[in-house]
């Protein structure tokens, strides 16, 4: 296809498919007397955003299936029966020259922290494996309603292994409380914004990295509950939490055109609080 007579310096394409590559795209200047030699070619894709959840990252008591959590009261427990059965405790020794012996597991190389750094305590955490440094990304997220505490939202890499989400300035997220009374809260920086909505069980996250917005939405009726304004400084991870429950994660979606709509609509009037940013 060739475009001509585009007089501005931007020009705006219609029509592409969602998670597809374009290939050969070049334009060149022309005026009335010459034209000018064509640019080298440029690759335009519109990549869906994918990621899994990481295992290293994850406390103990959540058991991690690529896109699936579930709570696990005894977690921890038996991870600390497995190192001290490791250590050579409870269990007779092996010879020292077991070929099991000081043979390392090959680990998957992930964009997100080291098991070292698995979270802890109540911090009852885990991350995506993909870093978000750009562009717009959708992903929705299915809690089952009988979880006591569950939370879904974003955070820098640099979240402390015993810091919750939304208690840091190093994260964000709307938290769902079922224990004792139900609670339905934005958090940010240990500040809370009491959402007047009700709970869905299925939640839609929309970030827009460069214009600083994190949106959240019921995503069944794509309604908007939150969102939060801010400056992202670093890439951002996935991040979720869940206490006594389970949860699904659902990636590689197009951002649907209803919270793009909404988006231009209420960038100036959202339910954004100032006190959240």
């Amino acid at each position: 296809m060739v475009v001509e007579g585009i007089r501005q310096t931007e020009y705006t394409l219609t029509g592409l498919k969602f998670d597809m590559k374009y290939m050969n795209f070049r334009v060149k200047a022309c005026n009335k007397a010459v034209a000018g030699e064509f640019s080298e070619p440029v690759t335009l894709e519109t990549p869906a955003f994918m990621f899994r959840l990481d295992a290293s990252t994850s406390h103990q008591n959540l058991r991690v299936d690529e896109l699936s959590v579930e709570w696990d009261a005894m977690g921890g427990k038996v991870q600390d029966i497995k190192a001290r059965e490791k250590d050579g405790k409870g269990r007779t020794a092996s010879p020292v020259n077991s070929p099991a012996r000081g043979t390392p597991s090959p680990k998957r190389i992930s964009s997100g922290r080291g098991g070292r750094d698995r979270f802890t305590a109540e911090s009852y955490t885990v991350l995506g494996d993909t870093l978000i440094d750009g562009g717009e990304h959708y992903w929705e997220v299915h809690y089952e309603p009988d979880s006591k505490a569950f939370g879904v939202g974003v955070a820098y890499r640099s979240l402390g292994r015993f810091e919750q989400l939304g208690k840091t300035a190093a994260s964000w997220c709307l938290h769902i409380n079922h224990w004792l009374q139900v609670s339905f809260t934005a958090k940010h920086a240990n500040k809370a914004k009491v959402l007047d909505a009700p709970v869905p069980d299925r939640l839609g996250v929309h970030c827009d990295f460069h214009q600083g917005l994190l949106s959240f939405y019921n995503a069944r009726t794509k309604q908007l509950l939150h969102t939060f304004k801010a400056k992202f400084t670093q890439p951002l991870l996935p991040a979720f939490t869940v206490w006594c429950g389970s949860f699904q994660v659902t990636t590689g979606l197009q951002v649907p055109s209803s919270v793009r709509c909404l988006q231009k609509r209420g960038s100036a009037t959202s339910s954004s609080n100032t006190s959240l940013t």
